[in-house]
């Protein structure tokens, strides 16, 4: 059973800003809350995946799974989800509310971000997003069966695994100075 786990989030920038971006994780067994980590993407970039890397590898914690709220951080630095199973040894959760408009994520890429081709086929090699407990998800070295597990595990209330709720809080609050709760 997946009952220890890393849930990643970026925290919110205004539309214009160019640069770094942070990325919060927050460590969680079962739903208890073990650590928090703070690191940082480029806005548009391509170093997700290691940053991700990196930040998992920090903690002291047995983590057995990585959530991601989404394929992407800060706006279209796209994480291949292979990559950071195969750095980390960790199976990879990415999990959304509702599955994203391709067709719309596609066009930006290809029209709008530096890289964007590269970054389509991540989204691409990631498979498509399945429906799984209520959200839908995109797995990188786990079964449907077992990212089913997991979010039953490690969701307390709504349909979003505590990992990610958290992360979304505390990077919202370390960027504008407070958060609230509800919706992640």
């Amino acid at each position: 059973m997946l009952s220890c786990a890393i849930g990643f989030d970026d925290a919110p920038f205004e539309r214009a800003h160019r640069g770094n971006v942070a990325v919060v994780g927050t460590v969680y067994a079962r739903r208890t809350l073990h650590a928090v980590l703070r690191g940082q993407v480029r806005r548009d970039g391509q170093n997700s995946t290691a940053e991700l890397a990196r930040l998992a590898g920090q903690t002291t914690q047995a983590v057995q799974l990585i959530l991601l709220q989404g394929i992407a951080l800060a706006g279209f630095n796209v994480v291949n989800i292979h990559a950071l199973h195969a750095q980390t040894g960790l199976p990879v959760l990415v999990v959304a509310r509702r599955a994203p408009d391709l067709d719309r994520m596609r066009a930006a890429l290809l029209t709008q971000v530096p890289g964007g081709a590269r970054k389509w086929r991540l989204v691409q090699a990631a498979g498509p997003m399945e429906p799984c407990g209520g959200v839908f998800v995109q797995r990188a070295g786990l079964s449907v069966q077992q990212a089913q597990a997991a979010l039953a595990t490690l969701t307390v209330t709504g349909h979003i695994p505590e990992p990610l709720r958290a992360a979304h809080l505390v990077a919202r609050a370390i960027a504008q100075g407070h958060s609230r709760g509800g919706r992640a």
